[in-house]
């Protein structure tokens, strides 16, 4: 039986509108005129005989209709751009687009990916760090590691790891005039910070330590960073599971006291459902939850 499809070349553009609430922003997004999207629609509606927007003056809203209807083309429209993806990507194609905050790119993710290139030499991998949450299908990126409740609408979601948060410091700091001995002893020495939210104040008062400036010591934008000062004995730093592994098992790193707080997010690795089809994205997956496996908390 023959479909019954509306005119194909107007659904970007109600897309567009629909989801923007306006044609100037549609029109903007898709480098043509409000003319254009104006006309796109207008035809759309009138080859399915119902109004898909309440216009006014200055503004659009989409009808009862109009939004049940734009969910689906949304929809339609993201598996038809995997789906278009993954025809047209050439069998040679072996670029790997990887995305994931600064902190385990630099301190979990890039130390062990010597391993996935020796297993999988004829895939290139790119590494795309960002704080923004990554949008797979404007971006260009084919799988992510993201640090959160595991719950993307429209995305496969995949368990990597939970974590821990607990003091680390460089060696060093066990020894000299003010060993670190027990929590008091943080007194004399800096705190180091990066933003996380589970902070030093948190941390202080679930292990009971008064007498201690929880604002004090250094900042930094990137946890990559905090580590690595904490590495070279600059301070004490609130150690992540994942990204203080590697310093912990090759001695950089100590922990001077084992109180440690459970986070609340975890990281998952996240991809786009059809993705997994293709060989490079399956083959990275596969690789991460091997290697994550024996840090799984």
């Amino acid at each position: 039986m023959a479909r019954k499809l509306p005119p194909l070349n107007a659904l970007p553009s109600f897309e567009a509108a629909a989801r923007h609430l306006s044609f100037t922003r549609a029109a903007e997004e898709l480098n043509v005129t409000h003319g254009a999207i104006s006309r796109a629609i207008k035809n759309l509606e009138d080859q399915l005989g119902v109004l898909l927007f309440e216009r006014a003056t200055r503004s659009v809203r989409l009808t009862a209709i109009g939004e049940p209807y734009a969910r689906a083309i949304r929809d339609m429209l993201d598996q038809l751009a995997v789906a278009t993806a993954s025809a047209t990507a050439r069998h040679s194609n072996t670029t790997l687009n990887v995305s994931t905050s600064d902190g385990f790119a630099g301190r979990w993710l890039v130390p062990r990916l010597y391993r996935f290139h020796r297993a999988h030499s004829d895939i290139d991998v790119r590494v795309s760090t960002t704080g923004k949450l990554t949008n797979f299908r404007g971006d260009g990126i084919d799988i992510a590691i993201r640090y959160g409740s595991g719950n993307y609408a429209g995305l496969t979601s995949e368990f990597l790891a939970g974590e821990e948060v607990f003091p680390v410091c460089s060696p060093k700091l066990l020894e000299g005039d003010h060993p670190l001995r027990k929590p008091e002893d943080l007194r004399y020495h800096p705190l180091i910070h990066d933003g996380y939210p589970i902070d030093w104040a948190t941390w202080l008062a679930s292990a009971g330590v008064a007498g201690v400036d929880p604002k004090s010591g250094l900042t930094f934008d990137s946890a990559s960073f905090a580590v690595e000062s904490a590495v070279q004995g600059e301070g004490v730093v609130l150690g992540r599971t994942m990204l203080v592994a590697a310093d912990l098992a090759a001695g950089r790193l100590v922990r001077p006291f084992e109180h440690a707080l459970k986070s609340v997010s975890s990281f998952y690795v996240v991809y786009p459902t059809d993705a997994i089809r293709q060989r490079k994205v399956k083959a990275f997956r596969d690789w991460l939850l091997s290697e994550i496996e024996p840090l799984r908390t």
